[in-house]
C-alpha cells in the first residue's frame, strides 16, 4: 500500500492494518520529512483520543490529514504505532 499526497509517496508498507476502512501504516513506513504534529486532538468512543499530522510537500500543507492513536483503547491496541490518512490522501 501507498499514501500519496502531492503526487509524493509519503508512506508505502505491506503491513497495513484495516480498520473501519481505512489502512493504519506502520510508523517507520511514513516519511518523517513531510510530516509535522499538529494540535487537533479527537476521540474515538473504541479506539481511544487520536493526534494529528498535517504534511508538507512541495510547499503545499494538508492540514490535520493524518492519525495516530498513541496509547490505543484495548480494543484497539493494533493500533499503537500506526498512522492512517485521509482528507484528500491518496491511499492505493
Amino acid at each position: 500500500m501507498k499514501a500519496l499526497w502531492n503526487n509524493v509517496v509519503i508512506a508505502e508498507s505491506d503491513n497495513t492494518e484495516v480498520v473501519d476502512g481505512n489502512h493504519y501504516f506502520p510508523f517507520d513506513s511514513i516519511k518523517s520529512e513531510y510530516f509535522a504534529k499538529a494540535e487537533l486532538t479527537t476521540v474515538c468512543g473504541w479506539k481511544g483520543k487520536a493526534n494529528y499530522y498535517s504534511v508538507t510537500v512541495d510547499g503545499k500543507t494538508n492540514k490535520d490529514c493524518a492519525w495516530y492513536y498513541a496509547e490505543p483503547n484495548d480494543a484497539a491496541s493494533k493500533l499503537k504505532g500506526m498512522v492512517a490518512f485521509w482528507n484528500g490522501i491518496d491511499v492505493k
